[in-house]
């Protein structure tokens, strides 16, 4: 091809591109001015016009065009019926070059005459097709063959043809900037040119065929991932020749022979989409040109799909295919999380954080087929939704029209899924074509599931990385990783960490397994669980720093702090009742949640229903769980005590002076997706917990049978992205193990702040910018003043100290080195209220001052009289008791088995986050081990799960599973 041709060729084309463009935009402009019941003529007439024009121009042109005029040939679900009717006959009957340039090119190639090589050759081709035609034959053997030949001349046409794309596509994003189809087109430009290449294609075609196990005799035997196509034998390669086994086969837009020979279409098209699920998700080597001229059907019963031209195949990596599989299931399963992970592991990345788009977007991406004859409907759901999305993005990014018009969403668009976006564009059009439907989400899951699983599964019997490579700091260490191998190889640990503290020291910072049931990515220092309740005792050292800090008082009627709550007879709960569990509002939400768990994710409306709900018993009278009611009621106080938003006073208080940045969040931040933890169910767990009889210590909506039925959907629920940014105070704390564990430490030292966490766990405690979440409500409260409250100056020291760890306060003063003004006080000052609540400085390095914080936290000793006697809570935290009684200890557990707490005789805290929900079993097991080794005594509840038990004993320890 001289320069001539080249110009004229590409002339040619831009000129039909800027006649049909301008076509349409005339057409969208007299469809104003036309009535309705013409305007359908109109658009039927321009689509016939165009479609002639279109394959006018690719008849003539060839090479590369005729691939796409046979990719727009089988979007039957997209494109108007013009452009299917007239460009289905480019799938396999263009104009066949002369025999004398085939005969040539095979001598050539294969270096002997026809003569010599076979005994017949049929000279009128089976098919020519863009880049070679294909003939039959027979080889001196007696064996029959296909013999495909590549168009002389045919290179040099496709990269120019390549160019002139890749330049049409630059003009389109230029003058429509919404469909920028750079991606495809790059992607188009590196895998094309492989096509050229015959000896490419062979290896590619016995690679597909060992991987699918094509079998030439039929056995019956199906199994959910097995496949059952053939596919020809190669024979022999060059460059130029590729000579097939020959296979007798009837072609798909063939519907007269498919009727006659009894195949059953819908069967056929399900195999053919089975095998590339396998292909794709499987084997991560896929045919990328699945368009209806390179299939056939046997005609022997059964008849199978016989798969055929293998020249433009993609190869995935790992990565990308866990990732592929990872996107396609969190799209059947809506969670929001996973989806964002996917992509970020594909490389696609986003210019704003529209989730809930990204979602729809994709759930389209899979959808089920509609047949051709649904085409206006589909297109018709496909604009409305198209327009709800960009209106959506429209508002997010304040943009006028004119400059919507320019806007991409996208940033990144990773080359790897644009074959795999056009296999499954073109399995579309092949289904809709011949009028069946096809349920994606069916046919591909089990294929999607098996790649994942095939990582998931492999614990730690097999594999050796499934305990996150880090240092060991302790002997006991070394024990503990061995007992989470066990549980491992059990099948009783998905993803896990262990951190522990003791006296200042971390001694422990395990993660093992993976993130997630369908995210087979390791589970690392800094990972990110769901923790449920364990957000508790976080909400409630919120709670303690502001009593701490001057702006509340344990004794202040809540309604004094917060307008509105003292409707309904809660005039007199005051806040110590709402941190022991005894302020009456046990079951507030409980019925509310149950009839629309999504209420859970609005923040003011929860507010809202908690001030407006009735005590059920008197405050301060009876201890019950407040499972989710605390959350709220702690987090309305915090915000209206303090006039800041609740989570401004989470990093104030807690996350900055611990430097625990980026891995405690109650209610997550965009940004932080791809180190979060999807959560499961221990179904064995689950099944014994739903067998069992009702507790009288826990409100009536959280019984056994309910919480079973709660812990069912909890793992869908809260993998949501929406549930994960809700700012849910009881139930919804995001904490990395390590994180937990230093909280629950400087609690055990009287709020001394730890030395910085261990250098060896990489990356660093602290390292990832904290990115904050303030979005609690529309507006912060104003800060209230509280009406009677009484200005108290801070408790004696007693001589006859309950806790010899804690210090006195000038003992802390001395300790810190620090220069305070600090209030005299003596014995003679001590208030009728013990409880201070003045605004004084902190100590530098402690995030509480007062040096009886300890028992602040248990509601003990001077603080005991704000407590219900002997009931396992103190102040917000729950009271750990062992058999001899030798320790203190305090913390709070979560649904599914995470803990954090800490032992203040021992100066110890360990912290246990996991995803694979259970009900203290495997908490159990590890608290028992670790303090065992410790020689600190085991709190009684995690020492009930460390041994097996049977019996009535079983049941004991399942009626009380580890969720408070």
């Amino acid at each position: 091809m001289g320069w001539g041709d080249i110009y004229r060729r590409r002339i040619r084309v831009f000129t039909m591109a800027i006649v049909i463009y301008v076509d349409y935009k005339g057409v969208q402009q007299r469809d104003k001015w036309t009535s309705k019941s013409r305007q359908a003529a109109l658009w039927e007439k321009a689509h016939e016009r165009n479609a002639k024009r279109v394959l006018k121009l690719i008849i003539e042109m060839e090479g590369l065009w005729v691939k796409l005029g046979q990719y727009m040939s089988t979007r039957a679900d997209v494109l108007p019926a013009a452009y299917i009717r007239l460009l289905k006959q480019l799938q396999d009957s263009l104009p066949p070059r002369p025999l004398e340039e085939v005969y040539g090119t095979i001598q050539k190639e294969l270096g002997k005459s026809m003569d010599e090589l076979f005994a017949d050759f049929v000279n009128e081709p089976l098919a020519t097709a863009s880049i070679a035609q294909v003939h039959r034959a027979t080889l001196l053997n007696g064996q029959e063959v296909v013999v495909k030949v590549q168009h002389d001349g045919i290179k040099t046409v496709i990269l120019e043809d390549l160019k002139n794309a890749k330049s049409i596509v630059d003009w389109i994003a230029w003058a429509e900037p919404q469909y920028n189809f750079n991606p495809m087109i790059d992607e188009w430009c590196k895998e094309a040119p492989k096509e050229l290449d015959f000896n490419h294609e062979a290896e590619n075609t016995r690679t597909v065929a060992t991987n699918l196990g094509c079998r030439k005799q039929y056995d019956g035997i199906m199994s959910a991932n097995r496949v059952d196509v053939l596919i020809p034998d190669v024979i022999q390669s060059t460059e130029k020749v590729l000579v097939l086994e020959y296979m007798d086969g009837i072609r798909l837009n063939d519907l007269e022979s498919l009727e006659a020979f009894g195949v059953n279409k819908q069967k056929i098209v399900e195999e053919i989409t089975r095998a590339y699920a396998h292909q794709i998700y499987v084997d991560g080597f896929f045919n990328g040109d699945p368009h209806p001229g390179n299939f056939l059907v046997s005609k022997e019963s059964p008849h199978r799909p016989i798969l055929l031209d293998f020249g433009l195949t993609k190869r995935l990596s790992s990565t990308i295919k866990q990732a592929l599989a990872k996107m396609f299931l969190a799209s059947a399963e809506g969670d929001h999380v996973a989806l964002l992970s996917a992509f970020a592991e594909m490389g696609l990345k986003l210019r704003l954080d529209i989730p809930e788009q990204a979602m729809e977007v994709t759930t389209v991406f899979f959808r089920s087929t509609t047949p051709a004859n649904e085409y206006h409907k589909t297109m018709k759901s496909l604009a409305e939704q198209r327009d709800k999305n960009m209106k959506v993005i429209q508002e997010k990014m304040n943009l006028d029209k004119k400059e919507m018009k320019r806007f991409n969403p996208v940033d990144a668009f990773p080359g790897d899924i644009v074959i795999f976006g056009r296999v499954l564009n073109l399995l579309r059009g092949l289904s809709s074509s011949m009028n069946v439907r096809i349920v994606y989400m069916d046919i591909m899951r089990p294929f999607a599931e098996s790649v994942l699983s095939g990582y998931i599964s492999r614990g730690p019997s097999v594999n050796d990385k499934w305990i996150f490579d880090s240092p060991v700091h302790s002997e006991v260490e070394s024990k503990l990783r061995q007992l989470l191998i066990d549980l491992g190889n059990n099948d009783k640990i998905l993803g896990i960490q262990v951190c522990a503290y003791k006296d200042e020291e971390v001694i422990i910072d395990t993660a093992a397994g993976v993130l997630g049931k369908y995210d087979p990515r390791p589970v690392k220092p800094d990972s990110l669980f769901p923790v449920f309740s364990v957000t508790k005792g976080i909400t409630a050292g919120m709670v303690h720093w502001m009593v701490d800090n001057g702006q509340l008082n344990l004794e202040d009627n809540v309604a004094n702090i917060w307008p509105g709550f003292g409707s309904n007879g809660k005039d007199v709960i005051k806040v110590h009742h709402v941190l022991n569990h005894t302020s009456g509002l046990h079951n507030a939400m409980g019925d509310i949640t149950q009839e629309n768990p999504l209420l859970m994710l609005d923040w003011d409306e929860c507010l809202n229903c908690i001030s407006q709900s009735v005590p059920e018993t008197e405050p301060g009278k009876e201890q019950f769980y407040h499972y989710l009611s605390f959350g709220w009621l702690c987090g309305g106080i915090i915000e209206h005590a303090s006039g800041k938003k609740f989570q401004e006073i989470l990093e104030e208080a807690i996350i900055r002076p611990l430097h625990i940045e980026g891995e405690l969040y109650v209610g997550i931040p965009p940004g932080v997706e791809s180190r979060l933890a999807a959560l499961t169910v221990d179904t064995d767990d689950l099944s014994k917990l739903s067998a069992l009889n009702n507790r009288s210590d826990l409100p009536s909506t959280f019984q056994p049978q309910q919480i079973a039925q709660v812990a069912t959907t909890l793992p869908v629920v809260f993998n949501t992205l929406n549930a994960r940014r809700a700012i849910i105070p009881a139930g919804n704390g995001h904490v990395s193990a390590r994180a937990l564990a230093r909280y629950y430490a400087a609690l055990a030292d009287g709020g001394k702040i730890p030395p910085p966490h261990s250098s060896a766990s990489k990356p660093l405690l602290g390292s990832h910018p904290h990115i904050p979440k303030l979005n609690s409500s529309q507006k912060a409260p104003k800060k209230q003043k509280c009406i009677g409250r009484k200005q108290t100056t801070m408790p004696t020291v007693s001589t006859n100290r309950t806790y010899e760890k804690v210090s006195s306060y000038d003992d802390l003063e001395a300790d810190e080195g620090s220069n305070i003004n600090r209030e005299s006080s003596s014995s003679d000052d001590t208030s009728s209220s013990i409880i201070g609540s003045n605004l004084r400085n902190h100590v530098a390095g402690k995030v509480y001052r007062n040096p009886r914080i300890i028992d602040e936290f248990l509601g003990t000793g001077d603080y005991e009289n704000l407590t219900l006697p002997n009931g396992g809570f103190g102040l917000g935290f729950k009271r750990f008791t062992s058999k001899d009684g030798s320790s203190i200890a305090f913390g709070h557990s979560g649904m599914g088995g995470s803990t954090g707490f800490c032992d203040v005789t021992n100066k110890f805290s360990i912290a246990v986050t996991l995803n694979k929900m259970s009900f203290g079993g495997v908490t159990g097991k590890i608290v028992q081990l670790v303090c065992s080794e410790l020689n600190i005594p085991v709190p009684d509840d995690f020492l009930r799960f460390a041994v097996e038990q049977r019996g009535e004993d079983a049941q004991l320890q399942m009626g009380r599973p580890m969720i408070n």
